[in-house]
């Protein structure tokens, strides 16, 4: 395969600011429809960025020339939209979160594998090349054993009309952002993490979960403490402590495609600022996107594979610790 020929299953912002640029732009990537329940919406992308406007999602997903889909939709159809595909017998890259369900999630990914797809949940924080750095100090022994781990990811308040205040969409903080600290508290600490205790703060009027903190911790003893909100000063990064030292990501989940990354080392009482060169997350996930389309073998990314079930599970049990 050349090319792979791409669908789009709706219209939502990350769309049009993101992931639509990124696969308009990739050499490898032919941008052949946009699907949305809205015409006006499907012809300006397509405007855009190429491609054809499709009313509806299924006449997406019955094109023969689409080899691949990006189901950018609200929580609550994503996994729908997902499992048609797949069934269809496309490659699915699917914006997070994919479901909070560990079953579905599970079920999913065997889906894929069973079908021989590809299937990306779009954390494209993960293919940053910000972290690998700080997976080189922890190997390295920079800041001694690994104790402990913050994350934390707010964002101002948005229309009263966003997807993330509405309740019959599966909004809320958890589904909007909580993922991207979670995923860190995966990545560094591993799967299998339990919640010692989770907080789920609800907006009286929507009815949705507008902030949210929860206490993990691992088999080791190691411990993740991470929190999200909606209505906050922005804020995105994580940091390391470690017995000898501690490392600081400032800009973890958004940072800028032009500018380089910067990572704090503190260790003996000094502080050291390292860079990273200007990288664009959603090129990569892209080009890993379109690789694993490519050849037809199980992916090796961060964005695929048992990491989805693992997610949904963490997220599932951060909800229920809240209840409780």
């Amino acid at each position: 395969m050349e090319r792979v020929r791409m669908g789009v299953l709706g219209c939502a912002d990350i769309a049009w600011r993101r992931m639509l640029p990124a696969l308009a732009a990739h050499p490898s990537v032919d941008v052949v429809a946009v699907g949305s329940r809205d015409p006006a919406k499907a012809a300006a992308f397509t405007g855009r960025f190429g491609g054809e406007p499709v009313t509806g999602y299924e006449a997406v997903l019955d094109r023969s020339d689409v080899d691949a889909v990006y189901v950018p939709l609200p929580p609550s159809l994503t996994a729908d939209w997902a499992r048609r595909a797949l069934r269809q017998d496309k490659h699915v890259l699917c914006e997070k979160p994919m479901t909070g369900s560990a079953r579905e999630a599970a079920e999913l990914r065997d889906l894929a594998r069973d079908r021989g797809r590809v299937l990306f949940e779009n954390y494209m924080f993960l293919c940053h090349p910000q972290h690998r750095l700080v997976d080189d100090l922890l190997a390295a022994g920079r800041i001694g054993r690994l104790r402990s781990l913050t994350a934390e990811f707010t964002i101002p308040g948005k229309p009263a009309d966003d997807i993330r205040h509405r309740r019959d969409l599966d909004g809320g903080a958890l589904t909007g952002i909580g993922g991207y600290p979670l995923r860190t508290a995966l990545r560094y600490l591993g799967p299998g993490l339990d919640v010692a205790g989770a907080h789920l703060g609800p907006d009286p009027h929507t009815g949705v979960d507008t902030d949210g903190a929860a206490l993990l911790t691992a088999a080791d003893g190691t411990v993740a403490q991470v929190a999200f909100g909606l209505r906050h000063a922005y804020r995105g990064r994580y940091e390391l402590t470690g017995s000898e030292g501690r490392i600081t990501v400032p800009r973890a989940y958004t940072p800028p495609a032009d500018h380089p990354a910067v990572i704090h080392l503190e260790r003996d009482g000094a502080r050291e600022e390292l860079t990273v060169p200007p990288h664009d997350q959603f090129r990569t996930v892209v080009t890993d996107f379109v690789e694993g389309v490519r050849s037809g073998a199980p992916v090796p990314s961060p964005l695929a594979g048992d990491a989805l079930v693992e997610q949904a599970r963490l997220v599932e049990a951060v909800r229920a610790a809240a209840r409780r």
